[in-house]
């Protein structure tokens, strides 16, 4: 997990948390809003988890404040998900979701002009949808996220989840 931020056409910034499955390349979400805090991301965390009907078993992110909170260090505990956080200053710690982010911000931030944080979130929401469902990634053999897990994951509740 990661954040991006961006601004709407009037200069308004928003932020967007990005969630993303580093074994399947699947981007599972991104939350987007004025501010997101911790409470937010457990949020997010707990939908997917209804979603999926499993949480991972290891999520890595950085040092933020919305990462090192209460709310989400309890929600960790509480689901037995570790927190693997990087070191201060180092995102090569994480650098998928640093690359996941760079080719969301190419793609999807700097080609958009956003009027509002509903035009926000449904430009963000159909490039996620195509990231997932219509792109092929080489690192998964040319397939899609969608395509590679139909073919590789045969039931949810075994597969694992390293999320970024």
């Amino acid at each position: 997990m990661d954040f991006v931020a961006d601004q709407l056409f009037d200069g308004r910034k928003f932020r967007g948390l990005t969630v993303v499955d580093n074994y399947s390349r699947q981007c599972l979400a991104i939350e987007v809003d004025q501010g997101i805090k911790g409470e937010q991301v457990v949020a997010v965390m707990e939908r997917l988890k209804q979603q999926h009907g499993r949480v991972p078993e290891r999520i890595k992110v950085d040092n933020g404040s919305e990462f090192i909170s209460k709310a989400l260090d309890r929600w960790a505990y509480d689901n037995k998900v570790t927190l693997d956080f990087s070191r201060p200053g180092k995102p090569t710690d994480n650098a998928f979701i640093e690359s996941f982010n760079g080719s969301f911000r190419d793609e999807c931030l700097n080609v958009n002009w956003f009027l509002s944080l509903e035009d926000a979130r449904g430009k963000i929401e159909a490039w996620r949808q195509e990231y997932n469902c219509f792109r092929p990634h080489s690192s998964l053999g040319d397939k899609t996220p969608e395509e590679w897990i139909k073919e590789n994951i045969e039931k949810p509740e075994s597969s694992t989840l390293a999320l970024s």
